[in-house]
């Protein structure tokens, strides 16, 4: 019959093998999680170089990182003391009920960061560039020279606006929701041409008929 390892150590020694094994287990959880997030921390930082990816863009993402390995490791760490699992999977259950609900509210400024990363990626666009806004391509739409690109807005330099440095600050989900017609970073935009609608009363008032006013009315 095989035996143990504890029935060859001293009888004094059994009962530190109580505290010393959990003890060792929970060195070995909390080395494996600082271990994972230093790698994924380094993995976040090439990636943003990689993408010209902004600080306030990635810092979010590293601390959804980091609490997530230290919730997992601290339940583990709870299994490792005798934490009944129940009581673990209530308190999960629960903190993602929590988290659920969280993530629904701020759905908004979620979906706004989560663009905002899709706009370094993908690059629609770049600053310098001008882009205008489109429902459909033949509406005109707001248009200017992009001049920031943070976690909520894209903001553009407005190019119709008579008053110097007014500036469009358009919510990163407006940007995947229209049409966008874009000059690369040099190039400047056309000037909007006047609708024929506000010219044509213009052209029908100095317009004469016969060289005579009655004619004129008549028109």
């Amino acid at each position: 019959m095989r035996r143990s390892l504890t029935t060859y150590l001293p009888e004094w020694t059994r009962d530190w093998l109580e505290i010393i094994v959990p003890g060792l287990q929970i060195l070995l959880i909390l080395l494996v999680a600082w271990l994972l997030q230093y790698l994924l921390r380094r993995v976040l930082n090439r990636v943003r170089q990689h993408y010209e990816l902004p600080l306030e863009l990635m810092l979010p993402l590293k601390a959804l990182v980091r609490w997530t390995i230290m919730l997992a490791a601290l339940l583990l760490v709870l299994e490792r003391v005798g934490v009944s699992a129940t009581v673990l999977w209530t308190a999960f259950t629960g903190f993602a009920t929590v988290g659920a609900v969280a993530f629904f509210a701020a759905w908004s400024v979620l979906s706004n960061l989560f663009c905002a990363f899709l706009i370094y990626t993908v690059r629609p666009f770049r600053l310098g560039d001008s882009i205008e806004l489109l429902d459909v391509a033949e509406k005109p739409g707001a248009r200017g020279r992009v001049v920031d690109i943070n976690m909520l807005y894209t903001s553009l330099q407005d190019s119709d606006s008579p008053t110097p440095g007014t500036l469009l600050q358009i919510p990163n989900t407006l940007i995947f929701q229209r049409v966008v017609r874009r000059w690369k970073g040099g190039q400047q935009p056309p000037s909007r041409a006047v609708p024929p609608e506000s010219a044509a009363p213009a052209a029908r008032s100095t317009t004469v008929i016969g060289g005579s006013p009655a004619a004129e009315d008549a028109a």
